[in-house]
């Protein structure tokens, strides 16, 4: 009986502990639906240029950090209709999809051929695939905030754009 009473006390100890715990106790179920967030801005928004999607998974006061600046909402989806403008044909895929708390890292991959203009980039006629990997805090079910590291030099160079650097 004592043994009983004792693991029954372990038992609610540890759940209070999961409990109090910052994120690491976040149920699966809501994992899931962030992680399912992050992938729609990618399938849906992204590849499919579906703007009004873009705008409803995101809050309004968004931002995204881009090494020493930060993006509002506005200008990230100008940024992305740029990229569509200068690769009309592209395509992303998720490759990998990782939820604690309220961080999404997602580790993707897009290609296209480089046909149009945008975000500053001429129209070069070359394919180029590009890696990069985005992490996203969510808030109530939407993106809020990101963080995120692309091959720039990788796809410059495939374009034709960068040179190697003197040695």
């Amino acid at each position: 009986m004592a043994r009983i009473k004792a693991q029954r006390a372990f038992l609610i100890l540890l759940g209070l502990f999961l409990a109090i715990l910052p994120g690491a106790a976040a149920p699966g179920g809501e994992l899931e639906k962030n992680k399912a967030v992050a992938r729609r801005l990618f399938e849906e928004a992204l590849c499919q240029g579906k703007w009004d999607v873009f705008q409803e998974i995101h809050t309004q006061d968004f931002v995204a950090h881009a090494g020493k600046r930060t993006a509002s909402l506005a200008e990230d989806l100008d940024a992305a209709k740029g990229w569509q403008q200068a690769f009309p044909d592209g395509q992303c895929r998720v490759d990998q999809i990782v939820a604690e708390g309220d961080l999404v890292t997602v580790r993707w991959t897009g290609r296209g051929t480089n046909t149009g203009a945008g975000n500053g980039l001429p129209a070069t006629g070359k394919p180029a695939e590009i890696y990069g990997i985005t992490i996203f805090r969510v808030k109530d079910g939407k993106l809020a905030e990101e963080w995120g590291l692309i091959d720039t030099w990788g796809l410059m160079k495939q374009l034709g754009l960068a040179s190697a650097p003197k040695q």
